[in-house]
């Protein structure tokens, strides 16, 4: 079982920047497409950003050009780097690990990232 370890929320400023970290358990995390997703209050899980075991990365539109994922295998992490936050950004984010040939997706537990004056 792979353990996601999400690190870095808090409260910023308006326009202020962040970098989440999630640390993954295991000898498998090269081989897998990692995720941030968000949950905002009352609202949807929803996708923030992807990479692939190969760099390919995706964004949602509400944060291109503001967040940055990355990742480090040789310390199985994953990155977000969030810039220009804005109070629309806040929620809880999580990580999520998926390799779709063997059936795995994991989750993390989540951390909150608050964007208020």
């Amino acid at each position: 079982q792979v353990q996601l370890v999400e690190s870095g929320g808090g409260l910023v400023q308006p326009g202020g920047s962040l970098r989440l970290s999630c640390a993954a358990s295991g000898n498998i995390f090269s081989l897998a497409t990692m995720g941030w997703y968000r949950q905002a209050p009352g609202k949807q899980r929803e996708l923030v950003a992807t990479i692939t075991s190969g760099r390919l990365t995706t964004y949602a539109d509400s944060v291109k050009g503001r967040f940055t994922i990355s990742r480090d295998n040789a310390k199985n992490t994953v990155y977000l780097e969030m810039n220009s936050l804005k109070p629309e950004d806040t929620a809880v984010y999580y990580c999520n690990l998926k390799i779709w040939t063997i059936n795995l997706d994991a989750w993390g537990q989540g951390t909150l990232v608050t964007v208020s004056s």
